[in-house]
């Protein structure tokens, strides 16, 4: 397993949701409210769109591009009858950070 730093643990709370980048992959965090943290991949598995604008009202992401909803808690999607779900990443507390195995990670292009 390659766990990587994403964030300290302060950058999300209870019943919020961040949005991170690991190299060119980004991870969505969330805390459901009275649950545990949770990682994910930041893109909606319906459409492959980024999951950047996604709301979450503390226990449903919602994906701003055709409105699909995730439990934040399964990853499952609870707006539709699919099978589609949030690709969920492992992820470990060591301290005050948070890592997640997100695999390898390539460095982010550099602007050119």
């Amino acid at each position: 397993m390659a766990f990587t730093f994403i964030c300290n643990t302060g950058a999300v709370s209870e019943g919020a949701m961040g949005l991170f980048q690991a190299g060119k992959k980004s991870v969505l965090l969330v805390w459901p409210a009275g649950g545990e943290l949770k990682a994910y991949r930041g893109r909606c598995p319906h459409a492959d769109m980024p999951l950047t604008d996604a709301v979450f009202d503390g226990r449903t992401v919602t994906c701003p591009h055709h409105q699909w909803g995730f439990d934040s808690a399964s990853g499952k999607c609870v707006t539709h009858l699919v099978r589609n779900a949030l690709h969920p990443y492992e992820l470990r507390v060591e301290g005050d950070e948070i890592h997640v195995d997100v695999g390898a990670v390539r460095p982010a292009r550099s602007p050119a």
